[in-house]
């Protein structure tokens, strides 16, 4: 039988007790501090509360009581009472909300009475007046809230990071040498420039190679040796890696900081906290280190500007390179846009002579790139063992000589074993019975794989296609899972590794092996790749967006890049038409000429960024209503409407889907260049006034969209 549980003493009930009353008893609260007495100077501090709401985008006044008159200083966390009512000249009631104290005054403009702040969360300034500043020129551009831009720039507080000793600031290092910097004609005057305390401007276009981490880290250093500080913004937490290994072999661990997410919430509010109190000078780290408040800024620089990663998904969705180029003219800082490729972006700012061109000459190109050879549609495999490894014959004698002496990099557009069917006999592309979806197949028959619907995940057993009853299946696309399967088939005795978006690999050694990569998850090589193949070239170049070709050379030449130089023997076999622009700018490893070209198509057509446009998504009604009201500059262009594709059935709802159940439409309306923040300020004005009138139909506002093709 069980045995009874034994009865606690007299003691232990009495504990039990006291604990199950503290439980029962509500949380502590601020204190109202009604009929406190007021802070003798300055008693009334003005309040950024953190709402969100665009029509609440402005500050508020609360009386600061005696108590809080020392720590409740501008820059500092509050909370406040919000919405509260005027009851006998009284405020009473609202809820409890966050903020920040911008400034104190004297006096208030409001001659009602005024709410007492409830309660000083942290004595530390986290939101001085130059990122105030500048969270508020994000703002304004992009037609947000600046609550929503104050959210991005200040990391949430970790109470214990701020109990820490507070570091002294290492003196600034000795000006580096330039090292590889010589191979650029300007370069060594640029850093010339940067530690003699001027602030040059360029658009650095990167030799191939390994070197690129190292000459950024130079540029950080010479900012840092004129005294200033320096900040550095890379696309992932790789790259930021590298750069943070290069300065730190430059200059020791003592001068830097690396700001990334894979620090976790603590430690890097604790590495915030440090820039913010001047106890370091440099920052390295990824798209959020953009807002990161580094004193006397010297230096702001931004690798691969085309890389999705740096804009920002949240509101008002800000690209790192316009907060980056906001920081620059406000804080007379140095600029360096580089990459191994060029945005259109990039050649405007050396086209309007804002910044200057920073590159090397054809013969530096010529030496450190890769031989490039291209492989036509019409070049089809003559080798049985190439017709097994779904590759032309050029590519498998690339594949098979590289293998000699290292190893050889395959990139593959698309992740998955086989992400795309269609009907062997009509073409039609295979589709969900139930939801319309697309059928892929997650592996091979013989391992298990299965044909299921990508978006609701049901299995297909029985497929038939609708249009000519065919049931036999072909590929349209090929993912990583299915060319790794073939080329290990092919070639039996090298081991295969795969690199995406399940595992991202860092380093691969310097033996011969496949390494089957997505775009943007190559693994660095020591020594390079002897060899690299980009596949599918058309699945890149084909893709529905005004970006396609730019995106296509940008992949293709951050991997190539990875590829020993053709002194060396390294060679880069590409799977797409040879007169393409792309393709030939890839040939002629010529991102520049590219983008000067892209550049004046665009200004013919009107496109950005030689335009600014804002797009405007939500019910027709919605949509109408709000752009009638609007006062939009003179000369807008307004291009659509256009239907909004709702979410298909099983897939997960993305930013920019309307609801289940409705209709929406997008408006795109463009601007001269000039006329961008005419636009962005019309636009929140016409939301505001809808909120005004009690219009509840959202309408959301997107100031310079990415997806506009």
């Amino acid at each position: 039988m069980p045995q009874a549980e034994p009865v606690p003493g007299g003691e232990q009930l009495a504990l039990i007790r006291e604990a199950v009353r503290k439980a029962k008893e509500p949380r502590a609260k601020p204190r109202t501090w009604r009929g406190a007495a007021l802070a003798a100077q300055l008693p009334v501090a003005r309040v950024l509360v953190d709402k969100g709401l665009i029509h609440l985008d402005q500050f508020f006044d609360y009386a600061v009581p005696e108590a809080m008159d020392e720590q409740a200083q501008p820059g500092v966390r509050v909370r406040v009472r919000f919405g509260a009512r005027v009851v006998k000249g009284r405020r009473e009631g609202g809820e409890l909300h966050d903020g920040f104290i911008v400034e104190r005054l004297p006096e208030s403009d409001y001659r009602g009475p005024l709410a007492p702040l409830a309660q000083v969360l942290s004595p530390e300034p986290v939101l001085g007046p130059g990122l105030l500043r500048l969270c508020r020129a994000v703002a304004d551009r992009y037609a947000g809230a600046l609550a929503d831009v104050v959210q991005l720039a200040v990391p949430p507080r970790r109470a214990r990071a701020e109990n820490g000793p507070i570091p002294q600031a290492p003196a600034p290092p000795p000006k580096p040498d330039p090292g590889s910097w010589t191979r650029y004609a300007i370069g060594p005057g640029y850093l010339d420039a940067l530690a003699s305390g001027a602030s040059p401007r360029a658009v650095w276009t990167a030799l191939p190679g390994p070197h690129w981490p190292d000459e950024l880290a130079r540029a950080l250093a010479a900012t840092l040796a004129s005294g200033r500080g320096a900040l550095a913004v890379l696309p992932d937490g790789r790259a930021v890696a590298r750069v943070d290994a290069a300065l730190t072999a430059l200059l020791g661990d003592r001068h830097h900081v690396v700001l990334t997410a894979d620090s976790g919430p603590e430690e890097r509010y604790r590495r915030w906290l440090a820039v913010n109190r001047g106890a370091v000078r440099a920052v390295v780290g990824t798209r959020a280190a953009m807002f990161a408040p580094v004193a006397d800024l010297g230096l702001v620089a931004l690798w691969d500007d085309g890389d999705s990663s740096h804009a920002e998904p949240h509101a008002p969705q800000p690209h790192a390179r316009d907060v980056l180029l906001l920081r620059a003219a406000d804080e007379h800082a140095a600029f360096l846009l580089g990459g191994l490729s060029v945005t259109v972006e990039g050649a405007q700012l050396v086209d309007t002579r804002w910044a200057s061109p920073l590159t090397a000459s054809r013969a530096e190109v010529r030496t450190a790139a890769p031989l490039i050879r291209t492989v036509g549609d019409d070049d089809q495999a003559r080798d049985p063992a190439a017709r097994a490894a779904r590759l032309p014959s050029l590519a498998w004698q690339v594949t098979r000589d590289a293998l000699l002496r290292g190893p050889v990099l395959v990139q593959v557009p698309r992740r998955g074993y086989v992400p795309r069917l269609a009907c062997e006999r009509c073409r039609e592309p295979a589709r969900c019975t139930k939801c319309a979806g697309p059928l892929e197949l997650t592996g091979s028959p013989q391992s298990g794989g299965t044909l299921h619907c990508a978006w609701c995940g049901r299995p297909e057993a029985a497929w038939h296609c609708r249009e000519c009853a065919g049931n036999r299946l072909r590929a349209q696309v090929v993912g990583a899972r299915r060319t790794a399967d073939e080329l290990g088939r092919a070639f039996p005795a090298v081991p295969v590794r795969t690199s995406g978006r399940d595992a991202v690999l860092a380093r691969v050694p310097d033996q011969p092996a496949l390494v089957i990569s997505t775009p943007g998850a190559e693994p660095v090589a020591d020594g390079g790749y002897a060899a690299a193949l980009l596949l599918d070239g058309w699945a890149l170049l084909n893709r529905p967006d005004l970006r396609a070709g730019e995106e296509a050379l940008r992949r293709w030449l951050a991997a190539a890049s990875l590829v020993r130089p053709a002194t060396e023997g390294g060679t880069v076999a590409v799977l797409a038409e040879p007169g393409l622009r792309p393709v030939q700018a890839l040939v002629r490893w010529d991102p520049v000429g590219h983008a000067v070209r892209e550049l004046a198509e665009r200004a013919e057509l009107g496109f950005p960024p030689v335009s600014r446009m804002a797009s405007v998504t939500g019910t027709a009604a919605a949509v109408t209503d709000l752009l009638e009201n609007a006062e939009l500059p003179d000369g807008t262009d307004r291009l659509g409407p256009v239907p909004v594709p709702a979410a298909p059935p099983g897939r997960p709802r993305r930013m920019g889907d309307p609801p289940p159940g409705e209709e929406w439409e997008r408006v795109l309306l463009r601007v001269p260049s000039g006329s961008g923040g005419a636009l962005a300020a019309a636009l929140k004005a016409a939301q505001v006034a809808r909120i005004a009138r009690k219009q509840t139909e959202p309408v959301r506002v997107r100031v310079d969209p990415p997806d506009i093709g």
